[in-house]
């Protein structure tokens, strides 16, 4: 019971900082209209969604969300799907648009910047830890295990890591820790990623997650902010000069994860190309799947409009398929496909392996295999995708694993 008592009183002491300004280029046209966090995932989430329901279900009530690339979709749905936190009971998800607050007059030139360009708004709530999170992971994670841990090891600043493969790990910030997990070496993005010293195939990756004591990480970012030299990014300029004071450790993320059954691997994924993409909304169809989002313990939290359930017409064949509300089915044959809200498939359609964001329509006759459908997209009758690379190749977005992406744009550009 003390245990409880101190995780919920660390928590309420906590704000949570939301980095959520990618572009996500990797994801080509999806973000042509979106920044990457509210790109769509799940068949009714946002990506951005699952950060924050760590926040909430963690007891961290004070979230700032930091925005700047092509915002407008993630700002309406975060007005829409989180105003339900009590502002009279101090719980916020407070939103913090790039303004040109500070006398530079500029937009926000790295991760840590974002930060510093709201440093009078963060110290008037006078928070004891600063929690700083990327709002374009896939992941279901107790935040207030890690503060637990942050307060327990002593540190300054604790960064949340997970193993990874080598060539996956170049994209992402790499870490070696000594045997008490302080980190001693941090390199962000290496062409060529240390391995792990007791696994030569996988190197110690960060996560994106990390925790400061706040009076330290305000002096840190004051001093970098009149640094000339720096590009003013957590990865390439906080965190090695942390490191270099011996003032970081590292969490494994299977400590602090949720839903792990023992022996399994924890679940985290960077949705960051069409192809992570695809595949980790089409493990969702998996009979068990490695993200449990039906786990009422610890639920994923979005908007969703009020739609009547989904609708199956006559003779279609659905199997091994997620279909969301408001969709109708007519006749249509769906195979280990997911379908968000509002999608409608007719007579003699062919739905294989493919992710259909909201609003997609299929006439009759048209077979998509192993696509990507961008929302409110309508694939006209006839139309074949997935069944000829060149074509496909030649008409869309085609991928290097063969996942092709679909949108308006594209269609319009065919004359359709």
């Amino acid at each position: 019971m003390t245990e409880r008592i101190d995780t919920n009183q660390l928590a309420r002491s906590t704000i949570a900082v939301v980095l959520a300004g990618g572009r996500g280029s990797r994801l080509k046209q999806l973000t042509d209209k979106r920044s990457k966090p509210a790109v769509f995932f799940g068949g009714k989430f946002r990506i951005i969604d699952f950060a924050l329901s760590n926040c909430v279900n963690s007891g961290i009530r004070r979230i700032a969300v930091a925005t700047q690339y092509k915002s407008h979709s993630l700002l309406r749905h975060l007005q829409r799907g989180w105003n339900f936190l009590r502002a009279e009971m101090n719980e916020y998800v407070d939103l913090l648009p790039a303004q040109q607050r500070t006398s530079d007059n500029t937009w926000y030139r790295g991760t840590a910047d974002a930060v510093y360009q709201n440093l009078d708004i963060l110290r008037s709530e006078r928070p004891r830890y600063i929690m700083i999170l990327a709002g374009d992971h896939i992941y279901k994670m107790d935040y207030a295990n890690t503060l637990a841990y942050h307060v327990d090891s002593g540190a300054r600043c604790t960064v949340g890591c997970i193993e990874a493969p080598l060539e996956d790990a170049k994209g992402f910030g790499v870490m070696a820790v000594d045997e008490q997990k302080r980190i001693t070496d941090f390199v962000e993005k290496p062409p060529e990623p240390p391995a792990m010293p007791d696994n030569p195939d996988r190197a110690l990756a960060s996560m994106g997650i990390y925790v400061f004591d706040a009076d330290y990480l305000f002096e840190l970012l004051e001093t970098d902010a009149r640094d000339p030299d720096s590009s003013h990014d957590f990865g390439k300029d906080i965190i090695p000069r942390i490191v270099a004071s011996g003032g970081a450790v590292a969490q494994p993320f299977s400590e602090a994860c949720i839903g792990r059954e023992e022996g399994e691997e924890p679940y985290w994924r960077d949705v960051g190309t069409i192809d992570a993409y695809w595949e980790a909304n089409i493990d969702l169809t998996d009979v068990f799947p490695s993200l449990d989002l039906y786990d009422p313990s610890w639920p994923i939290w979005t908007y969703q409009e009020q739609l009547p359930p989904a609708k199956f017409v006559k003779d279609e064949s659905v199997k091994h398929s997620v279909v969301s509300g408001g969709c109708i089915i007519s006749g249509a044959d769906i195979y280990c496909s997911l379908l968000f809200s509002k999608c409608e498939a007719h007579a003699g359609s062919v739905i294989h392996d493919s992710v259909l964001s909201p609003s997609v329509y299929v006439a009759e006759g048209a077979r998509l295999r192993k696509t990507v459908v961008d929302r409110g997209v309508h694939i006209p009758a006839g139309l074949v995708v997935g069944e000829d690379p060149d074509e496909d190749a030649r008409r869309f977005e085609r991928t290097e694993k063969g996942v092709t992406l679909i949108t308006k744009e594209m269609l319009r550009d065919l004359g359709y």
